[in-house]
């Protein structure tokens, strides 16, 4: 973690860095809360590592962002493309890789996903979207105290709830939408079809 740590001081503003402990600190607790395996503390420590790295890439210019990605392949929409700050989950997934020797790919999709969301997500997954939400420092939003127990009571009602905010205040802005954040939304609230059968 200190390799981590040092990384993140050098190339991220004094702010991001604030934020970033403190989403690794929210990580950690709900780590604590929803760890499937009690007598394995593997998942808090696994928590703490994607929430230190979930905004590595974040200070970095976006032309390289988009250079990163393309140079390596990873893939990205033509929507991403054009908004090269929304790039900063998979750079950062990129970097947690090549620099930090991370192969846990539950770790990888976590800082990948951390901003949209996406249908499916693991408990990891889950975990760091909404540390990143509601972090101790996070400037006050609508319903955040509320959605601060959420997450410790239903994660999943914590997910849509953060989601159906998002929206509304992308929406309320007149800011584009990327449309995995609108897909991961509605695989919360929409029943699946399946042959015949609501799911």
């Amino acid at each position: 973690m200190k390799k981590i740590k040092k990384y993140l001081k050098k190339h991220l503003t004094k702010d991001r860095y604030h934020h970033t402990l403190g989403v690794a600190y929210t990580a950690i607790a709900m780590a604590m809360r929803y760890n499937p395996d009690p007598s394995n503390s593997d998942f808090i420590k696994r928590a703490e590592t994607a929430g230190l790295l979930h905004d590595c890439a974040k200070c970095m210019d976006n032309s390289k962002k988009l250079h990163i990605c393309e140079k390596n392949n990873i893939p990205h929409s033509s929507f991403e493309a054009s908004h090269p700050y929304l790039l900063h989950g998979k750079v950062g997934a990129y970097i947690a890789k090549t620099k930090f020797g991370i192969h846990d790919e539950d770790i990888l999709q976590a800082i990948t996903w951390h901003t949209t969301g996406r249908p499916d997500m693991s408990l990891l997954e889950k975990i760091i979207f909404i540390a990143d939400y509601i972090e101790p420092s996070r400037n006050p939003i609508p319903e955040l105290d509320e959605i601060r127990q959420l997450a410790f009571i239903d994660i999943d009602k914590a997910m849509e709830k953060i989601l159906s905010n998002t929206l509304k205040f992308l929406e309320a802005k007149g800011n584009p939408i990327d449309q995995m954040t609108q897909t991961t939304y509605d695989s919360y609230v929409r029943p699946t079809y399946k042959g015949g059968n609501f799911a």
